[in-house]
């Protein structure tokens, strides 16, 4: 059967699509911060809160996002959060003054948090109703998706400075992708377990409803595997000048070796998924960063610095495409819950990074990030990881 005609693979494709266009907005109004910054006039601290105001709307977005997936389910949803994010670029770049362009991105932050929820929903789904592992490279597709919008802002700029003209092509762009996407996702993602095994416990008389001891597992290993992510990406380069002594043009390649090795991981992560099982992969994947990063620490120098960030990103690239798919399957509560988690973790660990290394040092502002990637390996033994049903889907280049 053809690409064209198969409905894995017009569902995978439809689903990156999605997942590119998370990367793609993220990183569009990202690469205008500088630009942002003198039209507003802000100083370096309100564009700080400026930056956190996404995350916590994301953050905070857990119990719209679970209503809206339960009323929309994840296809409708993910469509919807799309376009109304091409929608946020263009307003952005409109807002006239400081307190309109925080309210802009604490939206966004929220319309972030539907779409990072739905797109996984589906990507599980596609997994369940297919028997094939694809959500690894789903998550490749997310960096692709960075990737273009980095490219895209480069050239646009030889052509104009306008923040406005930047941002409606992204956003017709990002229209394209949805318009694209539509026809391929699947239209009945309900999970493979029932909702009481997921959040339900037990309900009290306000009708809350509290996590099961697994879902509080997922949410450990989502915000620790994230805070290892995300606290590499922003203090990797940072150590390599002033701890391991790199040079200024020696010092980049600490980010973009545990950027290149995500993504390298991502693509080749299924085909383990399938061979091994989701939990032994999270396990020997986040033990392997932590002892990696552990080893640069301690034996210090640019060359084991970018060994250390080289095992970072083959080991944790597979943590989070892995709890989603399980979080998905624990019923239609767990996933936003979980999802919350992992952009809380995003939005906390590199500013605690930061104070530890304030207080100390930097080698001890990483030192927790090494023990964080080994919390996940402790988590991920309390995990249900359901057995892989399948052979493997094992072509690198199927997204």
């Amino acid at each position: 059967m053809s690409r064209l005609h198969d409905p894995f693979r017009r569902g995978q494709f439809a689903t990156a699509a999605l997942f590119c266009s998370l990367g793609f907005q993220y990183a569009t109004w990202a690469s205008r911060i500088p630009a942002l910054k003198a039209d507003l006039g802000l100083t370096s601290a309100e564009v700080g809160v400026l930056l956190m105001a996404a995350g916590v709307g994301a953050s905070v977005s857990f119990p719209l996002v679970a209503y809206l997936m339960r009323r929309l389910r994840s296809r409708q949803l993910s469509l919807l959060s799309t376009v109304a994010l091409a929608g946020a670029l263009v307003t952005l770049a409109a807002a006239p003054n400081y307190p309109v362009a925080l309210l802009v991105l604490c939206v966004d932050g929220v319309l972030v948090g539907c779409l990072n929820t739905a797109m996984n929903a589906q990507g599980a789904a596609l997994e369940s109703r297919h028997g094939r592992t694809t959500m690894a490279r789903l998550h490749a597709a997310f960096s692709v998706g960075s990737l273009l919008a980095a490219l895209l802002a480069s050239a646009l700029h030889l052509v104009t400075s306008s923040v406005m003209a930047h941002f409606a092509v992204a956003a017709v762009l990002l229209v394209l992708l949805a318009a694209g996407a539509r026809g391929g996702l699947l239209t009945d993602d309900e999970p493979a377990g029932p909702p009481e095994d997921g959040i339900l416990v037990k309900k009290s008389r306000t009708a809350w409803m509290l996590p099961s001891s697994v879902t509080l597992w997922m949410c450990c290993a989502m915000a620790f595997g994230t805070v290892t992510e995300g606290a590499m990406n922003d203090w990797s380069t940072l150590y390599m000048e002033d701890v391991a002594g790199a040079s200024e043009q020696i010092a980049p390649l600490g980010i973009a070796v545990v950027s290149g090795m995500m993504v390298l991981a991502r693509l080749f992560a299924d085909s383990w998924r399938s061979r091994w099982g989701d939990g032994r992969v999270v396990l020997l994947g986040s033990v392997l960063a932590g002892a990696g990063l552990t080893f640069a620490l301690v034996t210090g120098g640019v060359a084991a610095a970018v060994v250390g960030f080289a095992c970072v990103g083959l080991g944790i690239a597979a943590v989070t495409p892995c709890v989603y798919v399980a979080a998905a399957k624990q019923g239609s509560n767990v996933l936003p819950l979980v999802a919350a988690m992992g952009t809380t973790g995003l939005l906390a660990g590199p500013p605690l990074i930061g104070f530890v290394a304030n207080a100390s040092s930097l080698m001890w502002g990483l030192a927790l990030v090494s023990l964080s990637a080994l919390v996940v390996a402790v988590c991920s033994t309390r995990i249900g990881w359901e057995p892989r049903e399948a052979g493997p889907d094992s072509s690198p280049a199927a997204v």
